[in-house]
């Protein structure tokens, strides 16, 4: 795992962090509400992969109100970010029903159509308006 992280910007602390973790958000047309982190130890992003990863203190979940979506981010979070998706991410899970299926990607249409897309591990996919996922819901 160490080898990911190899000449990778790092930003320690609750504000730095979370700081980082919406500019990158934004600079790959990402909705800046996606990640609601809270307690951030570290953000950490490598330019030449996109490989980035989240630390914070405890598991967090919070649910997307417009959508009415419980989701779980644990306390490490990691992924490799582009513009407009994330792939191979770990440490989010959404609640469908009774389980919690781990989201592998999630993606933003390019053309903007306003939807965005959560797939799961699974190959479940499920879609909604980008702005339920803006920041502040």
């Amino acid at each position: 795992m160490a080898d990911n992280k190899e000449g990778g910007i790092v930003k320690k602390g609750d504000e730095e962090g979370l700081k980082m973790a919406v500019s990158l958000l934004q600079e790959y047309e990402l909705p800046a509400g996606l990640l609601p982190l809270q307690d951030v130890v570290e953000v950490g992003y490598v330019k030449s992969t996109g490989y980035m990863w989240i630390v914070q203190k405890k598991k967090v979940e919070h649910e997307f109100k417009m959508v009415k979506k419980l989701v779980s981010y644990d306390s490490e979070i990691t992924g490799f970010i582009s513009k407009k998706k994330i792939k191979k991410l770990k440490g989010v899970k959404a609640k469908e029903l009774m389980l919690w299926p781990p989201v592998s990607e999630i993606s933003v249409d390019d053309p903007p159509t306003g939807k965005i897309h959560f797939k799961s591990l699974a190959g479940i996919t499920k879609t909604f308006p980008v702005e339920a996922f803006a920041a502040g819901q």
